[in-house]
């Protein structure tokens, strides 16, 4: 790859992560319940995800999933009945307070599980897999080797992502964590967390 395509690859990733979408809401939620370090899980399950999607359609499988309405169909309502099943969970999610740490600590959610819930939450993506059908060949020449233009390009993909939902999205939940404080601002945050994923979910199923 060369340092031309490649810079391409890094603007066009950039604005890519910086497009709001159910990646980021899930990495603001974390940010806000579990802090900006702890954050970093869901991120990471998130890019777990984005190396199967390209993957997918390395192995053409990606194409299969394109051409076949059924599959296609399944996994988009999957995908949006798991993002309603997140946003009815914040809705009914229960404020904790407590001013004993070791309590809190016991409360908190593991590292697996939001890595997780990242990684399902944009693996149930087929537009994502469809994207990246369209996206993976501008930067990959038939010409060359291409194990390490994949390589290359999965690398800059997962940076750059991480780089945007933790220093980015998550970052920028940093301001309302003192919402978290009070059982009324809990209350506020994970209802307007519910509606977000709920409205994500609304738009995978209505947006073709």
């Amino acid at each position: 790859m060369t340092l031309t395509v490649w810079l391409s690859l890094l603007a066009a990733c950039g604005v890519i992560s910086l497009t709001p979408g159910a990646g980021a809401i899930n990495t603001m939620s974390n940010a806000l319940a579990e802090g900006w370090r702890r954050s970093i899980w869901g991120v990471i399950g998130q890019q777990l995800a984005l190396v199967v999607h390209v993957a997918i359609v390395a192995a053409g499988v990606g194409l299969l999933v394109a051409r076949s309405p059924v599959l296609f169909e399944t996994i988009r309502y999957l995908g949006a009945a798991y993002l309603v099943f997140l946003g009815v969970r914040m809705l009914v999610l229960r404020p904790r307070l407590d001013d004993d740490a070791d309590v809190l600590a016991r409360t908190r959610e593991s590292g697996w599980s939001m890595v997780r819930r990242g990684f399902w939450v944009n693996i149930l993506n087929p537009k994502a897999i469809v994207f990246f059908l369209a996206f993976v060949p501008q930067f990959i020449r038939l010409d060359r080797p291409p194990l390490g233009q994949y390589l290359v390009l999965v690398a800059t993909v997962v940076v750059v992502d991480v780089l945007v939902m933790w220093f980015f999205f998550a970052a920028a939940a940093g301001p309302f964590r003192r919402l978290v404080r009070t059982t009324r601002g809990q209350r506020v945050l994970n209802t307007v967390f519910g509606v977000l994923f709920i409205g994500v979910a609304g738009l995978l199923l209505l947006v073709r």
